[in-house]
């Protein structure tokens, strides 16, 4: 579908099954009406049209007129794979052109990887405005020192007006040009790849538009205010985000989608997708356990999409943003399930950032955070994604943790120990671990489309950067001594609600460099000497001690070591260790030997 160029011209194709006549013009026809090339239709029953016109290529401008009683309607080519502007003109693009170079990029291993949320335009933004794709490259190499394998680009779909988060897309196939277009997205790919990171694009197939939407109506048919073709023309258009939602009982509608999400991943090497809100594709209103409410569609639709791309690509991972814990959404397609390899998981976002923020130490619920940790029934550890920053939860109101912890003074004592907790549990509990733009600094700002991230901060936080970056290394085992923090065993070893202390275990195969324990404080006064049983005897290693002093001002103030077991029996272990904490701090501990 779209604009396909060939030796000598372009074949224009469109689905307009309401349509009467079709036409396409452009710079190669000087934009006449009088000199406009007709379209003819394939056959009556497919509903598309197509034709070649000779001479135009690549860099070509065009738009298709379309006619179903009275005067031809001028619209943008809804597979138009590059745009002028999101109400502008389609531009022939060849993916072709795109330089991969001596790109070999490979997919690291899903228990490898750390996310990295990005906006473009705050995330690269500079003294000369709002960022771009070449803009973020540069930012590419912190990224890489940080650890970081793994980089989600929020939607970078063209949109309407000048500034976006990226979830009211336009056009599904073609980059918002204020961020430089598909040679530019290309570019930023390809450099992410050539610095080991893996880029994951976050598709919106729940709703389109609603601003500057050219599929509404494109072809004249309709039903009272609907949209037409492309979408569904009664109460299952309404979606929280206007009437748009697409027609997933129409062949060519969910082709048109399932297209759009193959070609980022084949055309320009992304490594996985992670799909909006997908409880809005398959319920009306995001509760899947309503049975009135569910789209059967929109449930076959996504389990197609996902089977069609995993027999095509079955390395490249697939997220679902669906927040209901539904196991259904990692099953397999063919057993009834979605067909995502994993989901944004609110089942740890929510009771971890509520012990964070929690005023009062007695009022922390520390079995609330080790059924977070653990996952309480999620399966492999790769079916989740966790985090305690987003886009979603740092704005409309809700601030970043730091700020959360204590409002007007994100960088002091409290509200540095207890966002570098939820580091802690984010990068060492089972799961991929996401971080959002900019927490890595302790940014303290919530998150909007207009103000870049301080990237300031990376100087006067240092202490809080280089701890971010310690626990990125554990937990990808850079070092080789924390192998478990990858592995697909958690046991917890202590909740303790009266002193907020919670402990526990991650390991792969078991062993020296393997075994890895997480002790948290999460109260204001320090712990000493305290007993927790150890899965093996002998030492035990500091690997981290969030309450070091080379992670910030005010931290330091307890003296910790190694730990040697004794023979005695602790927590289902036959032997434990006496271990000291520091305040609101974390510690993690594995053996050499």
């Amino acid at each position: 579908m779209g604009a396909v160029p060939h030796d000598g011209g372009v074949t224009f194709r469109l689905w307009a099954p309401n349509a009467r006549q079709v036409a396409v013009t452009g710079d190669f026809s000087g934009w006449d009406p009088a000199h406009k090339v007709r379209l003819a239709r394939d056959n009556v029953r497919s509903g598309t049209w197509s034709t070649f016109v000779p001479g135009p290529g690549p860099g070509s401008r065009y738009r298709f007129l379309i006619r179903s009683g009275g005067p031809y309607r001028s619209r943008i080519d809804p597979v138009a794979r590059q745009v002028t502007h999101s109400a502008g003109d389609a531009v022939v693009f060849d993916p072709r052109t795109l330089d991969w170079g001596g790109d070999h990029f490979g997919m690291p291993g899903w228990d490898d990887l750390v996310l990295y949320e990005v906006h473009i335009p705050t995330f690269a933004a500079d003294g000369g405005g709002a960022g771009t794709f070449d803009r973020a490259v540069d930012r590419l190499d912190h990224l890489a020192w940080l650890g970081v394998n793994a980089v989600e680009v929020m939607p970078p779909f063209a949109f309407g007006g000048h500034v976006s988060w990226g979830y009211n897309p336009s056009h599904l196939f073609a980059i918002e040009p204020s961020y430089g277009g598909p040679h530019a997205f290309g570019r930023f790919v390809r450099a992410a790849h050539a610095r080991g990171i893996a880029v994951i694009l976050d598709v919106v197939y729940n709703h389109l538009g609603p601003g500057d939407l050219h599929l509404w109506r494109l072809d004249g048919g309709r039903r009272r205010h609907y949209g037409g073709s492309y979408f569904y023309n009664d109460r299952r258009a309404l979606t929280p985000w206007g009437a748009t939602r697409p027609n997933y009982d129409r062949r060519h509608v969910r082709n048109y989608l399932r297209d759009s999400a193959v070609m980022w991943l084949e055309d320009f090497r992304v490594d996985g997708l992670r799909f909006d809100a997908t409880q809005y594709i398959r319920s009306r209103w995001g509760d899947v356990h309503d049975p009135g409410g569910r789209i059967a569609a929109g449930h076959r639709f996504l389990a197609a999409t996902t089977a069609d791309i995993r027999s095509r690509q079955p390395w490249k991972i697939l997220v679902a943003e669906d927040m209901q814990r539904d196991p259904t959404v990692t099953r397999p397609s063919d057993e009834g399930g979605l067909g995502f390899h994993s989901q944004w998981d609110a089942g740890f976002v929510h009771p971890v950032r509520a012990a964070l923020e929690t005023p009062r130490d007695e009022d922390r619920d520390m079995y609330a955070v080790a059924h977070a940790v653990t996952g309480h029934g999620v399966g492999a550890p790769h079916e989740r994604v966790i985090y305690t920053e987003s886009h979603d939860e740092v704005a409309n109101g809700r601030s970043r943790v730091p700020e959360s912890v204590f409002p007007g003074a994100a960088d002091s004592w409290h509200a540095r120990t207890r966002a570098a907790l939820g580091l802690v549990l984010t990068l060492t509990s089972s799961g991929i671990p996401m971080l959002f733009q900019g927490q890595d600094v302790l940014e303290d700002r919530w998150f909007d489309d207009q103000t870049p991230v301080d990237w300031g901060k990376a100087h006067r936080h240092a202490g809080f950067l280089h701890l971010t970056r310690q626990l990125v290394a554990l937990r990808r085992n850079l070092s080789g001594a924390t192998r478990g923090l990858t592995g697909r065993h958690t046991r917890v070893i202590r909740v303790d609600n009266d002193r907020k202390v919670l402990a526990y275990h991650r390991w792969s195969g078991g062993g020296p460099h393997d075994d890895t324990v997480v002790v948290l404080n999460l109260r204001t006064t320090p712990v000493r000497d305290y007993p927790l049983g150890l899965p093996r005897p002998g030492r035990w290693r500091v690997r981290c001690n969030t309450d070091a002093p080379l992670f910030g001002p005010g931290l330091g103030s307890v003296h910790v070591t190694d730990l040697d077991t004794e023979p005695h029996g602790h927590d289902g272990y036959a032997q434990h260790a006496r271990v000291t904490i520091g305040p609101y701090a974390a510690l993690v501990y594995s053996q050499d030997a």
